[in-house]
């Protein structure tokens, strides 16, 4: 609860007034800006509980019944409950809860299914992919050899027929699909039909549309892929944390490159959350906040289209988009555009797009995502809105006067649709 609206003090803040302002600073600034990081999402007060409750006090390495320190048996349950809705919530065979990030997800089931040196097929991080999909200095770069796959640079999509060449003619030991930053809906079947041609491994990494595959508003890789990863924040609306998703043949060695192969002790606290989300995504409710998320994210796409942005692959079927600056301002970095809707309270973050010739720390592009604002209960009419703030901010190239006048009509628009607590 805000102690600054309540007029209480909680302990924290008495114990360390200086910790304390920090954490209403951060408050105020989620409170008072848009944030369209797609990654991002808001919790609900029960999560938020959840995560700072006494579960953080345990140990509990292992998993449930076998345990190796005493007083688990509410761990146990928490963590039992946490599966039980995931396996309801997406229908797989096995679950793991305890990975603490989709990168540790992915890491133990590289270690569960591939020697070092094996290959991975996988979307190159500057059309979309992610730093654990083979990424050079990260540990899936360092490990394993890596072929990379892009978007048609045409369509900007990916061609399928591209990934099958490049499938027969390098033999990966495994396939990996799904996205940081791909506008559009991915068909895993087809990924399936051709890891089943040279019989490799699949894995699908949903972390950005977990909550839109929970509902079944994009396609699910559960059915058809050997491991399924996500984080679950994101669409998912839950703690900052990973999971892993299974066919039954592959659980004994996903588990045990979990714990103990990649981790030690699981934190107990953020898989309270993970059940407490799980079972908020459950009700029926859920899947109209998933609707509107999209609703959203087409509606913010359109009017961007029409202010003469440049949207990658022309749109979105998910709940994010990349700008293509170049279009518009060829000259504007994607790090300037962020810094420059920064001051006006516009949270965005700067983005590689297909074929992109700057610099990761510059790029030419940016990511937006709908859900955080779609938590606060935003809809059609707010997206436009933010579309023409967006532009006016951009265009002014971070003039001072309109940067103050966005300032302002951001605030209002958060006064309007306060965070949840």
């Amino acid at each position: 609860m805000n102690s600054s609206i309540t007029g209480a003090k909680t302990p924290l803040a008495q114990a360390d007034p200086e910790v304390w302002s920090v954490f209403e600073a951060e408050r105020d600034r989620q409170e008072s800006t848009l944030e369209l990081i797609a990654s991002e999402n808001h919790v609900s007060p029960a999560v938020l509980e959840a995560v700072g409750s006494i579960f953080t006090n345990k140990y509990a390495e292992g998993y449930p019944g076998k345990r190796y320190y005493g007083g688990c048996e509410q761990m146990d349950a928490i963590e039992n409950l946490a599966r039980e809705r995931a396996t309801a919530l997406f229908g797989c065979e096995h679950v793991n809860v305890q990975p603490h990030s989709g990168s540790q997800a992915n890491m133990a089931v590289y270690l569960a299914a591939l020697k070092p040196g094996d290959t991975i097929l996988s979307l190159d991080l500057s059309h979309g992919g992610h730093l654990t999909h083979g990424m050079r200095i990260n540990f899936s770069g360092l490990l394993y050899r890596i072929v990379h796959y892009t978007v048609d640079p045409k369509t900007e999509v990916f061609d399928m027929a591209e990934i099958r060449r490049l499938a027969h003619e390098h033999s990966p030991n495994m396939i990996v699909t799904g996205a940081s930053a791909y506008p559009r809906s991915i068909d895993f079947d087809a990924f399936a039909e051709i890891a089943a041609e040279i019989d490799a491994l699949l894995m699908a990494d949903i972390a950005h549309v977990a909550g839109l595959v929970a509902v079944g508003l994009h396609p699910s890789p559960v059915p058809v892929a050997d491991y399924v990863t996500t984080t679950t924040h994101k669409t998912l609306r839950g703690p900052r944390s990973g999971l892993i998703m299974c066919k039954s043949k592959h659980a004994a060695a996903v588990d045990s490159r979990v714990f103990p192969g990649t981790q030690g002790g699981p934190l107990m606290h953020v898989i309270a959350g993970k059940a407490v989300a799980f079972g908020e995504a459950l009700q029926p409710g859920f899947k109209a906040y998933q609707q509107q998320i999209l609703r959203n994210a087409t509606s913010l796409a359109e009017a961007l289209i029409e202010r003469k942005f440049r949207l990658v692959s022309g749109g979105t079927d998910n709940h994010l988009m990349l700008v293509d600056l170049r279009h518009n301002y060829a000259h504007v970095t994607g790090k300037a555009a962020e810094t420059w809707l920064e001051a006006t309270g516009i949270i965005v973050n700067k983005n590689m797009i297909p074929f992109d010739t700057r610099k990761p720390v510059e790029t030419s592009g940016l990511r937006l995502g709908t859900p955080a604002l779609t938590t606060r209960g935003m809809g059609e009419a707010e997206m436009r809105t933010i579309a023409g703030l967006i532009d006016d901010t951009i265009r002014s190239e971070g003039d001072a006067a309109t940067a103050k006048r966005v300032r302002s009509q951001v605030r209002e628009l958060c006064q309007q649709f306060p965070i949840a607590h």
